[in-house]
C-alpha cells in the first residue's frame, strides 16, 4: 500500500521534469530533485534520458527503455534460444520477475534495454568510459555537472537512511522504506513496458521511423479509478502525454478525450485487464522481427499471424 501511494509522488517528479508542473521553473525544478532523490532517483540524469525517449518512441536504434532486441542480433538469438528451451510461461515468469524486481535499477546502473545507438552500457551516474562507447552520446558531456547534482541528491538519502538505521535499525528500514521502494519500481516498470509493449504495437527503424509514428504506438489501459486518482492517470492518458508532454496531469484526461474524438483511428486504448495484458507481454513479447509488409518490426508471433494473414 505504501509503495502504490508513494508511485504518485513518481509521476509528480515525472511531470516536473516534463516542465509540465509549475509555470515558476525553479519550483518545478526544486520539486522533481526532491521527490526524485527521495525515491533515489537521479532526477537530472533521468529528465535527460526520458526527454530521449520520448524524442524517440518506439525507435529501435536511438529510443530508450523496453527497446526489444532483433532476431537476427546476438541478443536475440540468445533469448531466441532460451524461449525455445523452457517455453513460453517459463519465460513470462522469469520476465516478470526480472523486470519488476531488478529492471529499473539495472535500467539506471547499466542502461539495461535501452537504444543501440548510445552502445551498452550505459550509466545515469557517470558518463566518461566504460560508459557513452556509442556512435551518440545519451550523456554528453554538457550534463556532467547535472548528473553530478543528481548522485549529490541520492548520497544525501542515501546517508538519511543510514542515520535512520544507525538510530533504528537495518529492518526497520528495510521493512519502512526498502520494501515499499520495490513496490514503487515495479509499478514504474510496469507502467513503462505496457504503455510501449503489446504484441500489435510495432518499433521502426531508422529508414521508417517518425516522431508521429512512434508517439502514436503508446496506448492508453485501464487502471481503475483507485490507482488512476493514486498515479494521476499515467497509464490511462499516455497517448496524450506523448503527442503533447507539457500537458499536466490535471487536464490530461479533457485533452485525451479530445485527441480521441478528434483521431479515432489513431489512439490505441486496450481494454485487457492490466494483469492479463502484463503475462501477455511478459510471456509474447520477446524478440521483434520485419512485418512482411516492411512497416515495423513486430513480436515474433505477431508476424506468424501477419503471414497467415
Amino acid at each position: 500500500m505504501t509503495g502504490t501511494v508513494a508511485g504518485g509522488c513518481w509521476v509528480i517528479a515525472h511531470e516536473c521534469g516534463h516542465r509540465a508542473f509549475h509555470p515558476n521553473p525553479r519550483v518545478e525544478t526544486a520539486v522533481g530533485f526532491v521527490l526524485h532523490s527521495l525515491l533515489l532517483v537521479p532526477y537530472f540524469s533521468w529528465q535527460r534520458s526520458h526527454a530521449v525517449h520520448h524524442a524517440h518512441c518506439n525507435h529501435l536504434e536511438a529510443g530508450e527503455t523496453h527497446v526489444p532486441p532483433r532476431s537476427n542480433s546476438p541478443e536475440g538469438r540468445l533469448l531466441k534460444g532460451v524461449l525455445s528451451r523452457i517455453g513460453p510461461e517459463l519465460y513470462g515468469v522469469y520476465a516478470l520477475i526480472f523486470h519488476l524486481l531488478v529492471g529499473w535499477p539495472l535500467y539506471l546502473l547499466f542502461g539495461v534495454t535501452g537504444g543501440a545507438d548510445y552502445g551498452a552500457p550505459t550509466s545515469h551516474f557517470w558518463n566518461p568510459l566504460p560508459f557513452n562507447k556509442g556512435k551518440k552520446q545519451l550523456f554528453p558531456d554538457s550534463v556532467r555537472k547535472l548528473m553530478l547534482l543528481s548522485n549529490l541528491g541520492l548520497l544525501a538519502m542515501l546517508l538519511v537512511l543510514a542515520l535512520v538505521s544507525f538510530h533504528y535499525s537495518f529492518l526497520r528500514v528495510l521493512c519502512v522504506y526498502g520494501l515499499p521502494y520495490l513496490v514503487v519500481n515495479a509499478w514504474l516498470v510496469a507502467y513503462t513496458w505496457l504503455q510501449h509493449s503489446d504484441t500489435d504495437i510495432p518499433h521502426f527503424s531508422s529508414g521508417d521511423w517518425t516522431w508521429a509514428k512512434g508517439a502514436l504506438q503508446t496506448v492508453d489501459r485501464p487502471y481503475g479509478p483507485l490507482l488512476n486518482f493514486l498515479h494521476h492517470g499515467i497509464g490511462s492518458t499516455h497517448v496524450c502525454h506523448h503527442v503533447n508532454s507539457r500537458i499536466p496531469h490535471y487536464n490530461a484526461w479533457q485533452a485525451a478525450a479530445l485527441l480521441k474524438q478528434q483521431f479515432p483511428a489513431l489512439v490505441r486504448h486496450d481494454p485487457t485487464p492490466i494483469h492479463a495484458a502484463i503475462w501477455r507481454v511478459a510471456s509474447r513479447c520477446v524478440i521483434v522481427s520485419q512485418a512482411p509488409s516492411g512497416d515495423g518490426y513486430f513480436y515474433e508471433p505477431q508476424i506468424s499471424s501477419l503471414t497467415d494473414d
